[in-house]
């Protein structure tokens, strides 16, 4: 097909020059179908060449490159280390070759060929070799030997289509893909940030001059990513407080009395400060949206009580929304508990009711006779209606996206109007990331435990020692304390690891065993999904009521559960679980006077492997009970990009940016960002019709600026 004569980064793929038609399925594969998408397939790293010296001059032990003619081959398909060797030649000076488990180079490098190598020298014979050395074959019209030191740019590739392949058609397509480059920041911000423009940004990337050429563009193709994601963070800020309203409560001595005298209990100088800070925004017509996040057990749902009361006494309703139907429970029934002998009316909305009490939920709460609603993502529905919402709380924010937070913002009767909003975690979130995922939200933090809690013992324990475990765990029961046991899955499987398979222990297998050994004669009984709301319920009152002694289960556990007698958790296959998870699972004991202490059983590879990520996750879960010191740690080990899958934030991964590397990027874009919103908060300026637009395309959705609110 003839090129058009004109080019846009609309271009199609396969009308560019340098683009063979072999290479078009490859490079459509991993998403590249024209020339603005070409541009933007950024290396992955970029890899020093070291200057290229004549053979004869070469040294052993070095990192060296050179060229040459290939002049004879050979293979050797003996085991254990089949190889392919070969022979370069530079004039009259010999360098060999070799490539180990490398047989299929024998069909593309053949004598008479031209290669450009690189490696490490070895002193082999009365010469030297390289093994598995990096390798380019020259064509005849190639560059000659660099006598400087290069950067070459090294991409996501496939078995399709290789790095090579596409640093070649980026180089081919660049000069013309530059000039179509519109950049969206303003001259006097690039200058005072010191920053190149978005063309030669580009430019720096697929083509350096040198090191500090690549750094320098990707830094600015960064600070791209963070500040749309930042403009993006505080034009929704903006809308909120500016364009809604929300229903003013109101404070005094005589309704906080009220409010204290419903709790058994005396809040902490850091739940009091917390409650000071959410009221202070309750009590003015700027919506609320507040993050309250505390460690485990620390008192978060205490705090959310007071506030959502407070709507009450102001004549509102408060919904209170959970990620699962048992945590959801678990509210309720805290709830009614607490306000047992109040006229405050409480209702449940949840997958499990029968359709007689769902429809009585639905008319109290439109009729505004119930004046607190707690329940699951059933809230989100269009038949849940309130007749003044002024008030929703959302439990383990990171369970829901922007999208669930907005629907349930809009349950307001009236459209004029905005429900104030608190998300709560219990999974503590590094300051970075809080300021990146949620800086749309005020922040308050609890910090500490309620009087009277003990820290958690944390022990890991090797799989060969797990007959000593519940051996412990049948002492500590026969003393009238209770055990939680999690276990990965509902039924055991076998899983591959390496050359060996294990068997992961499943919580159906792991009840026989207990009742016919260690904890014969022992209640036991086992919780898990696949159950009924009504069976869940049913046990969960007999554990917590004692006629249970171990609750075998799956993660369904994680939070929410509040059994003051329980003091034991034993986690099988530990290393199996996320750090944020063990520290809640963890967080289920000890919640009552008694000391808790959390075994985590580890499979054979994790302890004699002290650099397995696994290992790393279970040594820092020893090493404190301080969940923000172990989010920080996680998030060092795991880097930025594990947090911004969807279940988590809502946020897509970064492209460029890394939150570890760039924090002092990010804060630079969090300044400029709420700067250039304070004077334009909808990025409403024609000028600004550009950036506005790269931004709905990179972080609209996620960040919910579709429909803003």
């Amino acid at each position: 097909m003839p090129a058009p004569r004109s080019f846009t980064l609309a271009t199609p793929i396969d009308q560019l020059e340098g683009v063979p038609a072999r290479a078009v399925p490859g490079l459509r594969q991993l998403g590249i179908t024209n020339l603005g998408k070409l541009i933007a397939h950024l290396p992955l790293r970029h890899e020093r060449l070291e200057a290229e010296a004549p053979v004869a001059e070469l040294q052993a032990d070095r990192i060296v490159s050179a060229r040459g003619e290939i002049t004879a081959t050979r293979t050797n398909p003996r085991r254990p280390r089949p190889r392919f060797e070969a022979v370069l030649m530079d004039g009259t000076t010999r360098l060999d070759l070799v490539w180990f488990n490398a047989l299929y180079l024998r069909d593309k490098i053949k004598p008479g060929m031209r290669l450009r190598v690189q490696g490490k020298t070895k002193r082999y014979g009365p010469g030297l070799q390289i093994a598995n050395p990096k390798f380019e074959i020259l064509s005849e019209q190639a560059e000659p030997a660099s006598t400087a030191e290069r950067v070459r740019p090294v991409y996501p590739a496939s078995e399709r289509i290789k790095s090579q392949t596409i640093e070649k058609i980026i180089e081919a397509n660049l000069p013309r893909a530059l000039p179509l480059l519109t950049d969206h920041l303003p001259p006097a911000l690039l200058e005072r940030r010191n920053l190149p423009s978005l063309g030669r940004a580009y430019e720096m990337v697929h083509h350096p001059q040198n090191a500090d050429d690549a750094l320098r563009g990707l830094r600015r193709l960064a600070y791209d990513e963070l500040l749309l994601l930042q403009l993006g963070v505080h034009m929704k800020r903006a809308h909120l407080r500016e364009q809604l309203k929300a229903p003013a409560f109101v404070r005094n001595s005589e309704i906080d009395r009220r409010i204290r005298a419903r709790l058994p209990f005396r809040l902490t100088p850091s739940q009091d400060a917390a409650i000071d800070e959410i009221t202070a925004d309750l009590c003015r017509t700027t919506p609320t949206n507040r993050l309250l996040q505390g460690d485990v057990g620390s008192g978060k749902t205490a705090v959310a009580l007071y506030a959502m009361l407070l709507a009450v006494a102001a004549g509102h309703q408060a919904a209170l929304m959970a990620p699962t139907e048992l945590l959801a429970e678990q509210h309720h029934a805290t709830v009614r508990s607490l306000l047992h002998d109040s006229k405050v009316e409480i209702r449940y909305l949840g997958s499990s009711l029968d359709e007689a009490d769902r429809a009585r939920s639905l008319k109290d709460s439109e009729s505004g006779r119930a004046a607190i609603v707690i329940g699951t993502h059933a809230l989100l529905q269009e038949t849940v209606r309130f007749r003044s919402l002024g008030l929703a709380v959302i439990d383990e924010q990171h369970r829901f996206g922007v999208h669930q937070r907005a629907a349930l913002r809009q349950k307001a009767a009236d459209a004029r109007t905005t429900p104030h909003v608190i998300v709560m975690t219990a999974t503590p979130i590094p300051r970075t990331l809080a300021l990146t995922m949620f800086g749309d939200l005020d922040v308050s933090v609890i910090h500490g435990m309620p009087p009277g809690r003990s820290p958690i013992q944390t022990r890991i324990v090797p799989r060969t020692r797990r007959d000593e475990v519940y051996e412990f765990v049948r002492q500590r029961l026969q003393k009238e304390e209770q055990a939680f046991v999690v276990v990965p899955a509902i039924n055991s499987r076998e899983t591959e690891t390496g050359d060996s398979v294990r068997t992961v222990t499943g919580v159906r297998e792991l009840v026989r065993e207990l009742e016919l050994g260690a904890l014969r004669g022992i209640p036991i009984a086992s919780l898990h999904g696949r159950m009924s709301a009504a069976e869940r319920t049913a046990t969960m009152m007999r554990f917590r009521s004692g006629q249970i002694r171990c609750l075998v289960a799956t993660t369904i556990v994680e939070v929410g559960v509040d059994v003051p007698d329980a003091t034991l958790m034993v986690i099988e296959h530990a290393g199996n679980f996320g750090l944020a998870q063990l520290h809640q699972l963890r967080g289920r004991v000890g919640r009552g006077s008694k000391p808790g202490v959390c075994l985590l059983i580890a499979d054979e590879d994790d302890p004699d492997s002290p650099n397995t990520t696994a290992r790393g996750r279970l040594d820092l879960l020893a090493s404190t009970n301080d969940g923000f010191a172990l989010a920080e740690g996680d998030w060092q080990m795991r880097g930025s990009g594990g947090f911004f899958d969807e279940r988590q934030s809502g946020l897509s991964t970064l492209r460029v940016a890394d939150l570890i590397r760039d924090r002092d990027l990010l804060e630079l874009a969090r300044r400029d960002a709420r700067e250039w919103i304070a004077k334009s908060p909808a990025l409403a300026d024609p000028a600004e019709a550009l950036v506005l637009r790269r931004l709905l395309k990179t972080f609209g959705t996620q960040l919910g600026l579709v429909a803003v609110g």
